[in-house]
């Protein structure tokens, strides 16, 4: 079965908790994923995200709560589970002295698909992930990028329902981590559910339907990148200034814009910028003040992120649990 012939599948995350000795990683978080959506989970290192992925994926269990996909608990029902997701670790889990064929085909063997099928398969995947040519080559001679690309279409050989991707282009370069965008992009139009943990907050704006901010064991706020960007200030529109006199003539003109004095700069907070840029520079104009630059700043998952997480979280025993490949 092909993906474009599979539906997601829902997960739901009721009050999950795990402590690792004295130190409680998750505290009761909810959660829901829709089917077929792309969701991402943000948070500090230590905030727990790998120690979710590890309890939904079924490699260990919460302390308390549950986790159900498509109706499958994922510790009463794990077969069920384990039989429609598709986990990419932290770290690649491929074999360096196979080639990736090899890895390819090793993969659909584990997965029961068939000599015949696991063949088919393994050449559908090597295909779609642009890896033909390096495909009878040993691993270890791959990019950081090829390297990326072979794990996850290990993970895609039995056509997964829900795809658990733990931080999936951390350390790649900018350019292979664009067409991983782009194959995350094209799994995600095929209809397959995705939950994403992302130290990159780009990759969260540019990927997910929705993002979850989780924060000292709570999921501290949920929506879409819009939403969440709203919660945290209007955009400003920041005026700089060539000079101290320029900047103090300015600053007595609008008492109410927030000044920051290393830069010159006055950041007016608005939701109306137009106006606000209109209406301002002709106030400057009619008091000679010159502007040497006017800039709009719109809030950023940067922002929210700042504003929704506290303090690092304390040094955490939480194992960044090698989830890659078979689920």
């Amino acid at each position: 079965m092909s993906l474009s012939e599979m539906t997601g599948a829902e997960m739901v995350v009721r009050g999950l908790t795990k402590s690792y000795g004295d130190h409680r990683v998750l505290n009761g978080i909810d959660l829901t994923v829709p089917a077929g959506s792309v969701t991402a989970l943000l948070g500090p290192n230590g905030s727990g995200k790998t120690t979710t992925v590890s309890i939904a994926s079924t490699l260990f269990p919460a302390d308390s709560g549950s986790v159900t996909i498509d109706g499958h608990d994922a510790v009463t029902d794990a077969r069920a589970v384990r039989s429609i997701i598709g986990v990419t670790g932290q770290y690649v889990a491929i074999d360096d002295l196979f080639t990736g064929r090899e890895n390819l085909t090793l993969m659909a063997d584990l997965r029961h698909l068939g000599r015949a099928a696991g063949r088919r398969r393994a050449e559908e995947l090597l295909e779609q992930f642009d890896l033909t040519g390096a495909a009878d080559r040993a691993v270890s001679t791959y990019s950081g990028g090829m390297r990326r690309r072979l794990d996850l279409a290990m993970t895609l050989v039995s056509t997964p329902r829900v795809i658990f991707l733990d931080e999936p282009t951390t350390g790649l370069d900018p350019r292979s981590r664009r067409v991983l965008w782009d194959i995350i992009t094209g799994l995600a139009g095929d209809g397959v559910t995705i939950f994403l943990t992302t130290q990159y907050l780009e990759e969260a704006d540019q990927l997910a339907d929705r993002i979850a901010v989780l924060d000292h064991g709570h999921i501290v706020a949920e929506g879409t990148a819009a939403e969440l960007k709203k919660r945290v200030h209007d955009s400003e529109v920041r005026l700089a200034f060539d000079d101290d006199d320029a900047f103090d003539s300015a600053r007595r003109l609008l008492p109410s814009a927030r000044p920051v004095l290393e830069s010159r700069r006055l950041d007016i907070a608005t939701d109306d910028t137009v106006s606000t840029i209109r209406t301002t520079l002709n106030l400057f104009d009619a008091a000679g003040v010159e502007v040497a630059d006017v800039h709009v700043h719109t809030p950023t998952l940067d922002d929210v992120f700042f504003a929704l997480t506290g303090s690092p979280a304390e040094d955490s025993t939480e194992t960044d649990a090698d989830t890659s490949g078979a689920a």
